[in-house]
């Protein structure tokens, strides 16, 4: 299991989170965690590398929750042409006078800050929308210019171009009630010559559909990542446990003996599919059109299609309405759903393991953590029942994607309310689970002691069919042999004797 490279764009391997959105602080002075303690903090990376940051930013973005500082620096982006690549570094920089590295001030996007994390939501942000709709529009004017159609000048008048501003859209949007066309206004404007060939012989979904299958391809790619880094941490406890026995449950109730490494080895399986299917999905959405207005190519030639397409590193629609076609999506919102599935599955052990009147593996408790604001002693499963929870949201999203499949004629917008929710959000959630899951995992406790005092406490019972099968090697009928150890299995449990 691996991708071919990072999708990242930054190295966030530094995070500092400040309340204050006017102070950045000197990494140098920034407190670190006691080493005794897990690393632990919302899927941040908790240390902080040694650079010279003053304590003033110039440009800081205020938000509601707070604002992270991320020292970064470029790295390929496999699969984006080189333009994207630089501006989606580039358009986050805020270089800093004296500073080796760059400091980037983000604003957290799409879902809640709570349950969201840098990476996925910089790729799901306003700022990285319009970068890649701006990259289309630039592939095709490129695309026409090298058919003879289009003056090289207004390509290279395009390829300068600044960043259209998320804000100025917006405003413009509130006149023309749509957004691509608020767009395509902004950018047009922004340019030195050539305006008019920009959206030339497109319509808006080409630009949309084809900017959102290079997005969620970026985005499978980090949750791919993601569930290979719990894969990796899942497989070594399996292994670390592979002679760890414990009681086997079946119903709820004593079963026979097992291995915990057993118990963890089907997880480590099971992700192994997921992995399996992520990247099925991520195959699936990563289409382009570029095929006009309802995918006749009657005004923009294949050729056209094939030059941008080729270029963000998708395949092309091969028999496009309006749209890239929705069970596309679909398929990419189920392979999220049953990672999520997956995750509950996992924690819903973890939760039960838990219990008081189990006691055989826990969730790390940190210092200074309180379990309850009323009961000082309370130590509870909240990781994992948060994952519960998380996995409801992402089979919701599932079923939006399926209803999206079915449009009228070539194309309506029925799907494009909801998709402007669920791509992201689904995206998001799963990325944080993963990422929490992946750190309850490599903290568990694992009380072996209290596996073996648990086996212990059943009184052989659950040897009860080893019993059965000796009788029946003696000469007994099944059913005699069964009765027989049956009758003396519930006097075990009725008088909790041997």
């Amino acid at each position: 299991m691996g991708p071919n490279g990072d999708i990242y764009g930054v190295d966030l391997q530094h995070t500092y989170i400040c309340k204050e959105s006017t102070n950045v602080p000197n990494v140098n002075s920034v407190e670190r965690p006691p080493s005794s303690e897990p690393l632990r903090s919302e899927g941040y990376p908790p240390r902080l590398c040694n650079a010279e940051i003053p304590h003033k930013a110039t440009q800081v973005i205020a938000s509601p929750g707070f604002v992270s500082v991320l020292i970064m620096k470029p790295v390929p982006v496999p699969g984006l042409p080189h333009s994207i690549r630089e501006s989606r570094v580039a358009s986050r920089e805020s270089r800093v006078a004296g500073s080796a590295r760059s400091v980037l001030i983000w604003d957290h996007v799409a879902m809640i800050p709570r349950y969201s994390l840098p990476e996925m939501s910089i790729i799901w942000s306003d700022e990285h929308k319009l970068e890649i709709w701006q990259e289309v529009e630039t592939l095709v004017v490129e695309a026409w210019v090298e058919l003879g159609v289009a003056p090289a000048a207004a390509a290279r008048a395009l390829r300068a171009a600044p960043p259209v501003d998320a804000a100025a859209v917006t405003e413009r949007e509130k006149i023309t009630n749509h957004d691509v066309a608020a767009f395509v206004d902004i950018l047009a404007e922004s340019v030195s010559t050539g305006g008019e060939w920009i959206h030339y012989g497109l319509t808006s979904s080409d630009v949309l559909d084809t900017a959102n299958g290079a997005r969620m391809v970026e985005a499978a790619d980090l949750l791919v990542k993601r569930v290979e880094g719990l894969f990796d941490v899942t497989r070594a406890l399996a292994k670390e446990h592979r002679h760890t026995v414990m009681l086997g449950r079946t119903h709820g109730i004593w079963a026979e003996p097992t291995t915990f490494g057993l118990k963890l080895a089907t997880w480590a399986f099971e992700l192994a599919r997921d992995h399996e299917r992520m990247l099925r999905a991520r195959s699936a959405i990563g289409i382009g059109k570029i095929s006009g207005a309802v995918g006749t190519y009657a005004h923009t030639p294949p050729a056209v299609e094939k030059s941008v397409c080729d270029r963000l590193g998708l395949q092309v629609e091969p028999a496009s309405s309006q749209i890239t076609h929705r069970d596309r999506h679909a398929e990419f919102l189920q392979a999220i759903a049953l990672t999520g599935a997956s995750i509950e599955r996992f924690a819903t052990e973890i939760r039960h393991l838990q219990r008081s009147e189990v006691a055989e593996a826990r969730e790390s408790f940190g210092r200074g953590q309180k379990g309850s604001s009323a009961m000082p002693h309370k130590r509870n499963p909240i990781l994992s029942e948060r994952m519960t929870g998380m996995a409801r949201l992402l089979r919701g999203y599932a079923q939006v994607g399926l209803e999206n499949v079915a449009l009228w004629h070539e194309r309506d917008i029925s799907h494009s309310s909801a998709e402007r929710v669920v791509l992201a959000d689904a995206c998001l959630a799963l990325d944080y689970m993963l990422a929490k899951f992946t750190d309850l995992v490599a903290n568990l406790v694992v009380d072996s002691e209290r596996m073996l005092a648990n086996l212990g406490g059943t009184h052989g019972l659950v040897f009860s069919q080893a019993v059965l099968l000796a009788l029946i090697e003696a000469g007994m009928t099944r059913d005699d042999a069964y009765r027989i150890v049956q009758r003396s299995a519930m006097r075990s449990w009725d008088e909790g004797i041997e």
